[in-house]
């Protein structure tokens, strides 16, 4: 169920969102210290990417999403 288009999509739409999530958060937070570590910032995001992608191969089917229905004559 990994190999598929529809897999790929599915993981590749839920690490960007964790990206995105994971950095504002980093950020949220460095701003109340006055400065953003922006190594930490880059660490952590892709820390998260990895960890969302591999949520994702665990949960192939879910991630995959439901299977297209044949086109109707």
């Amino acid at each position: 169920m990994i190999w598929t288009l529809a897999f790929w999509k599915g993981a590749g739409e839920r690490a960007i969102k964790t990206a995105a999530q994971t950095a504002v958060g980093l950020m949220g937070t460095s701003a109340l210290i006055q400065q953003v570590p922006w190594t930490v910032v880059a660490s952590g995001t892709a820390m998260a990417v990895v960890l969302s992608l591999v949520t994702s191969i665990g949960n192939a089917d879910f991630t995959a999403g439901l299977p297209e229905l044949p086109a109707s004559s």
